[in-house]
């Protein structure tokens, strides 16, 4: 389905060589890499049209029409029903630490708002920090420490009418699970709330569905999928009208302005755009299109290249599940079974019953492997595992310009560690 060699090539940092040897990055959970066109994109804007919105001249009417561009193409990855639902930030925890500000003053003493010990702590602090300057209660949805998955009887016994809000992933960033949200949604629904999705370390994976999750807010990054330092947040559009936004008397009360505080980083979102644009054109044939029927033309496009890209990464994650079975020294948190691997991302946690996980990743950089160690900010989770002060996790990310022969050369360098 995917020609990788074809991938590989429009990446530049992919052709390096660091001291003989052609790096391995499997540290994309912290961010991806990034094709040439993107790079492209960026310079062409800063030497050709870099300009403030809104003026009458050339430049400015350009960089006008680059945001808007990318707007209409985060609204076709994500399904959304307008491109007036999308807004643009610093990142995405600047931007859910905004709209947590905002939710804020709806609150009041003795509403909820409910986290989870799986997320993120960009989808949890804001959250907690709002139900406490409202006076209201923050409640955390536990999860099964066996397989890292969420608890949904914890969460069903603590959904109340007085939850106002729930936030939940759709994958972890640490151990990889991937969470039901459309089931969750309607859950939460069913309570009164509403739902606010972490998608950050979901979308370089999967293709994703606003519509169909039926969810009322979600966040991510466009340096997760294969883009620069840009944040996402999409909101339907009658909530993102009536909330109190925070913002300059100046700025426009219409959509997404409202939203958009500052003069936004329109490099960046020239290179937002043309992230999208490559994935929609990675070659992988029509299997998928009739998994979306109700799409056409870049929407179409996108959802069914993500779907490749999930089958994919899927035998990828099961070849390293495989090979991490067969070294019973590593012990892998979370999904463990490779046929699971379509309920997790290609994200693996592992420790080492003699090594520390900062051990482990610097004798994988000194093969030129790349690979996090800690707690990457699932801070609630290492916590309630019992591994914070044990230094977290070894965490493994495969993103689809990996191949089976780097999974087989990371199995080898763990064997030498």
């Amino acid at each position: 389905m995917l020609d990788i060699q074809s991938v590989r090539k429009q990446f530049p940092a992919l052709q390096r060589q660091v001291n003989g040897r052609t790096p391995v990055y499997l540290d994309g959970p912290g961010g991806t890499q990034v094709p040439q066109c993107v790079i492209d994109a960026i310079a062409d804007y800063l030497g050709r049209c870099n300009s403030n919105h809104g003026g009458v001249f050339t430049t400015s009417r350009e960089s006008d029409r680059i945001v808007h561009d990318a707007h209409l193409s985060i609204a076709d990855l994500l399904n959304a029903p307008s491109a007036d639902e999308i807004v643009f930030g610093q990142n995405m925890t600047s931007l859910t630490l905004h709209l947590s500000r905002a939710f804020a003053r709806t609150l009041k003493p003795g509403d909820q708002i409910m986290v989870t010990r799986l997320d993120h702590d960009a989808n949890v602090s804001p959250w907690v920090l709002a139900a406490r300057d409202a006076g209201a209660e923050a409640v955390f949805v536990d999860i099964h420490p066996e397989d890292c998955t969420l608890d949904l009887d914890d969460l069903r016994r603590k959904l109340t009418p007085r939850t106002r809000l729930l936030a939940v992933s759709c994958a972890s960033n640490a151990v990889g699970t991937i969470n039901d949200v459309h089931s969750i949604a309607r859950l939460a629904h069913d309570a009164g709330a509403l739902v606010y999705v972490d998608a950050v370390h979901y979308a370089p994976h999967a293709p994703i569905d606003v519509q169909d999750w039926d969810c009322d807010f979600l966040a991510c990054s466009a340096y997760k999928f294969f883009g620069p330092h840009v944040g996402i947040l999409w909101g339907r559009s009658e909530l993102l009208r009536t909330l109190p936004a925070y913002k300059v008397r100046p700025a426009a009360d219409t959509l997404p302005d409202r939203w958009m505080t500052g003069t936004q980083n329109h490099e960046g979102l020239a290179g937002v755009a043309t992230a999208v644009d490559y994935l929609a054109g990675i070659a992988v044939g029509g299997k998928f299109d009739r998994d979306f029927p109700a799409m056409s033309g870049r929407r179409l496009r996108l959802h069914a290249n993500l779907s490749a890209i999930q089958e994919y990464e899927a035998g990828l994650v099961r070849q390293l599940l495989a090979g991490l079975e067969e070294r019973p020294r590593f012990r892998v948190w979370g999904i463990k079974q490779p046929d699971r691997a379509g309920h997790r991302a290609p994200t693996v946690a592992i420790t080492d019953n003699v090594r520390s996980p900062l051990q482990l990743a610097e004798s994988l950089a000194s093969q030129e492997i790349y690979a996090w160690n800690g707690n990457f900010y699932a801070l609630n989770l290492t916590e309630r595992l019992g591994l914070e002060e044990r230094g977290g996790f070894l965490r493994l990310g495969l993103v689809h310009y990996n191949t089976q022969a780097e999974v087989e050369r990371l199995l080898d360098a763990l064997d030498r560690a």
